[in-house]
């Protein structure tokens, strides 16, 4: 075997199945806040038959986070739905919020994956047939408590503190409409409070938009990582206008005078059609937000 065919070998039958837990720390709460433990999934890309994925994501349960964000692309075959739910049944019992990607709402083709070095992959026209039962999979996460936060923002009460959402849909479709955070009473923005804003794809003008809206913490997908990295230099594409040093873990991103926290997932799965990964594991994140020093 040549090492360009051992490597590729390992790639596809070994690496895409190595998942991980990425675990990071953030300081963004209010003084005196509980900790906030948050299990960020993206990109599942679920198949019926993927056995080792749906026990994976079984035991994330045991994880005890205090909130799911799912920054979508959940499906890859029309009769995914159910074992997606079968795997994420114990995390449905937490609370959940969700935006929706691309292959949610349609299926993957086949792709030479050299485009991908030309620019973002081409998204499918409007006039396409929405070919998944993203509808489903929809109703199911809302009956088990889950937040739709398809170009909706929403308020939800933890343990004394407020936390508002805001999200979009899939910005790499160009269906985002930025939705600015719940206005409240007038005393609301005295009353202990975090912003998290949640995309599938971290395009530019999306950060941008959310970062001046005033998020404390954005968490997005759709990367991969770059799925095919070299070691030592990282991601060759992001497949969107994210620099490629940003396509997997946990920066600052900046606009217009403000920083906030970017965490981008490179994901659980990957296409059916590209079936592997090399120099980064699929992940899912959990994120323990713990209070700021006090001013």
């Amino acid at each position: 075997m040549t090492a360009a065919a051992g490597t590729l070998a390992y790639a596809s039958a070994v690496e895409r199945t190595l998942y991980e837990v990425r675990e990071e720390t953030l300081p963004i709460l209010p003084p005196g806040s509980f900790p906030l433990r948050v299990l960020h999934l993206s990109d599942i890309h679920m198949v019926p038959g993927q056995k080792s994925k749906a026990d994976w994501l079984h035991r994330l349960a045991d994880l005890a986070p205090d909130l799911v964000v799912n920054t979508g692309d959940n499906l890859s075959h029309r009769k995914a739905v159910g074992p997606l739910l079968e795997a994420l049944e114990p995390l449905l019992k937490v609370p959940g919020v969700f935006v929706p990607g691309s292959n949610d709402y349609y299926a993957p083709v086949f792709k030479n994956p050299l485009r991908y070095f030309a620019g973002p992959s081409i998204a499918p026209k409007e006039s396409a047939p929405q070919d998944l039962p993203w509808a489903d999979m929809f109703s199911a996460f809302g009956a088990a408590g889950w937040v739709d936060l398809t170009n909706r923002s929403q308020s939800v009460g933890f343990r004394g503190l407020r936390i508002d959402f805001t999200g979009v849909d899939d910005p790499h479709l160009g269906r985002d409409r930025y939705v600015p955070y719940p206005p409240g009473s007038s005393t609301s923005a005295d009353a202990p409070h975090i912003r998290i804003a949640v995309a599938h794809a971290p395009y530019q003008r999306v950060l941008d938009y959310f970062t001046d809206g005033g998020a404390d913490l954005i968490l997005a997908g759709h990367t991969h990582g770059g799925q095919v990295c070299i070691p030592g230099y990282g991601a060759l594409v992001s497949n969107c206008d994210l620099p490629t040093w940003r396509a997997r873990g946990l920066t600052q991103w900046d606009s217009d005078g403000r920083s906030v926290p970017l965490n981008v997932s490179a994901g659980i799965g990957t296409s059916r059609f590209a079936p592997v990964r090399f120099a980064c594991r699929p992940e899912a994140v959990l994120l323990t937000l713990t209070p700021r020093s006090p001013r």
